[in-house]
């Protein structure tokens, strides 16, 4: 069965190959081509799964070495692999959904004269993200961190003839170039300190080693998984990347690119135990993102960077969750998957809104819809009734858990980071009934598009309808078949440590309390978008509103602190060359230019010259000689 894990990989890596290389001949056919190898790598992660379920818990563990790729003196790297039942979750989740995504894409890029290129992309991201997710080492893992930064930089800016989507396309790939750097020179800080970059022989070792140098280790993966999961500080590509065709922001934000940090920060579990400054530093992270994200989702009436902020909001969740060792763990990759399946339904229903709305994003022109779109409301539903964790739908059993972990810290960090993630789920309602009353509700906004036309709603066809079904079914169900018996707990704990979280409060009232929390946010969202009417331009807003509108001035601040703040860096780096390093090279050639130009004098060609200098050095060594004699 080993044998096959390459198989996950090399199948949409050969639909890649082929879509973007096999030319024009494909056009007609590549996105089913692209399609059914998707399937094809899923069929295999299932075949995989299932022979994983017939063997005992402590023997699941498969791996493959296809061949050694930089075999020198103490130097060694390998193109090998490992399926444990942390990269099976996540082999499962990347193709089921990407999947589905592939399908989605079928019936929403159907006029794209470009569409056997963007199916060719797609097949590369889900390749560049089982890469990752199944390398053995962590050099291996970096190129499929990398390959999933090119992939996403080409399907952000697909669009390219929009200044806004190159733009978009950029800001992700430098942002993340960032976090890249974190995580390139942390593997060289383990190759350094462990002689190795295999996962099993570094994270046993970690009790080796000193908690100095895996506190620098562990604060550069997160710095790592802070770009490619947007969380603070390297937040500021997400919400741009939706100017991405809307399938691109479904994978990015359900199944791939954004889950990346936290499989990274689960995997690396026993660097993080060890050093728990990093720890603490993860979870204030996650915690901080958490409302940064929320925040934002409140003020933003693009139904997509709505829901982007949502995304990232939520993976603050799971960063938290993260932080919290081996408490958090199991319930970080559980919250992921279920928000794997509403999310990607989430995502998929807005871009099923906009192929009946021509393309209009802006939740102020939309109401009403829920008549003309009945399937895109119902499934769309099911993922709000989900993420805001209303039970006994998915999101209520994994963000409760994690609220619950929180609560269960020492001292007032279990007040400050439970409360924290307890508001966040008040604001995730809030924000999100606001969608819902804002798309589905309400009398109708429509307006003309650009060129005149007035918008026809209609249900999508159902290469796309039936990816939002399948994905609402996950909406409903998943959470509770994790939790019943601790299933999915239990299916983690051999590669995950885990420990049964103790809050400071008993289970009951946390559940209560965040029951509470959500009615109150939605309440307040039916307040003041369900009973008033909604203006078509948005009111100018409170300063905290105009700040969420503009994404938390997070651009403004990278500009004055980054940009600016590096051009004074470099004209401050410029002056020093110029003064201090050409100052000190220049005056040191002058200073012996100087010089030699005043001994050359003592050379002119003249004999009588030097027969005087020669006549008064005899004459002064003489006189000389005799003042010492006479002495």
């Amino acid at each position: 069965m080993d044998n096959l894990i390459a198989l996950l990989i090399a199948a949409p890596l050969l639909g890649a190959a082929l879509l973007l290389c096999g030319g024009r001949r494909l056009d007609g056919a590549g996105h089913w081509v692209a399609t059914v190898l998707a399937f094809v790598s899923f069929l295999f992660g299932t075949v995989l799964f299932a022979d994983m379920l017939g063997k005992a818990a402590d023997d699941r563990t498969l791996h493959q070495q296809l061949f050694s790729w930089i075999p020198v003196e103490g130097f060694q790297a390998d193109v090998a692999f490992q399926l444990d039942q942390l990269s099976m979750t996540f082999v499962l989740l990347i193709t089921g959904v990407g999947s589905l995504i592939h399908l989605y894409s079928v019936g929403y890029m159907e006029h794209d004269e470009r569409r056997r290129r963007f199916f060719g992309y797609l097949n590369l991201f889900l390749a560049a993200m089982l890469l990752l997710v199944l390398a053995d080492n962590y050099l291996l893992l970096y190129v499929g961190w990398e390959g999933v930064g090119l992939a996403s930089y080409l399907l952000i800016g697909f669009w390219q003839h929009k200044p806004s989507a190159a733009t978009a396309a950029k800001k992700a790939f430098l942002v993340n170039r960032v976090g890249d750097m974190g995580l390139s020179i942390a593997v060289m800080l383990m190759f350094t300190t462990f002689g190795t970059f295999a996962f099993t022989p570094v994270l046993e070792s970690t009790g080796e080693t000193s908690e100095a140098m895996l506190t620098a280790i562990g604060l550069l993966l997160l710095l790592a998984a802070c770009g490619k999961s947007a969380q603070v500080p390297l937040q500021s590509w997400l919400g741009d990347a939706m100017e991405g065709p809307t399938p691109v922001s479904a994978l990015i934000h359900a199944a791939t690119m954004v889950t990346a940090g936290v499989y990274l920060i689960v995997r690396s579990g026993a660097i993080f135990n060890a050093a728990p400054d990093a720890q603490l530093a993860v979870v204030v992270v996650g915690a901080v993102t958490l409302l940064f994200g929320a925040i934002i989702g409140c003020a933003k009436d693009d139904i997509k960077k709505a829901l982007a902020g949502s995304t990232m909001s939520q993976i603050g969740y799971m960063v938290l969750a993260a932080g919290l060792g081996p408490i958090g763990y199991a319930f970080a990759i559980m919250h992921l998957v279920t928000h794997g399946f509403f999310k990607a339904g989430l995502f998929l229903g807005a871009g099923s809104v906009m192929h009946g709305m021509n393309d209009e994003v802006d939740m102020r022109k939309y109401g009403g819809l829920r008549k003309y779109l009945p399937i895109t409301f119902v499934t769309f539903g099911l993922g709000y009734l989900a993420i805001i964790g209303v039970p006994p739908f998915s999101g209520f059993f994994s963000k409760d858990k994690i609220i619950e972990a929180a609560f269960a810290q020492e001292g007032a960090r279990a007040w400050i980071f439970g409360g924290i993630a307890l508001l966040g789920a008040g604001i995730t309602a809030f924000y999100m009934t606001r969608v819902m009353l804002m798309t589905f509700f309400g009398k109708q906004r429509w307006q003309p598009d650009a060129e005149g036309e007035q918008p026809h709603p209609h249900e999508a066809p159902r290469t796309m309808t039936i990816p939002m079904i399948l994905l609402a079914v996950g909406s409903v169900g998943a959470g509770a078949f994790f939790s019943i018996g601790d299933r999915f707990v239990n299916w983690l704990a051999p590669v995950t440590e885990f420990e049964h979280p103790h809050p400071v409060i008993s289970v009951p009232v946390i559940t209560a309390s965040t029951i509470a929390v959500l009615l109150v946010g939605a309440a307040l969202a039916y307040a003041m978008y369900g009973t008033r009417p909604v203006p078509v331009t948005a009111p100018r807003g409170s300063l905290l509103t105009r700040a969420a509108r503009r994404d938390l001035l997070q651009d403004d601040f990278n500009h004055v602190v980054l940009v600016r703040g590096g051009e004074h860096l470099t004209r401050s780096l410029v002056y020093v060359d110029h003064t201090l390093v050409d100052g000190v090279v220049n005056g040191t050639a002058a200073g012996f230019g100087g010089l030699s130009g005043r001994l050359r004098k003592l050379q002119n060609g003249y004999a009588r010259t030097y027969a005087v200098s020669m006549f008064g050095g005899a004459a002064v060594l003489i006189a000389a000689t005799l003042l010492m004699r006479a002495v």
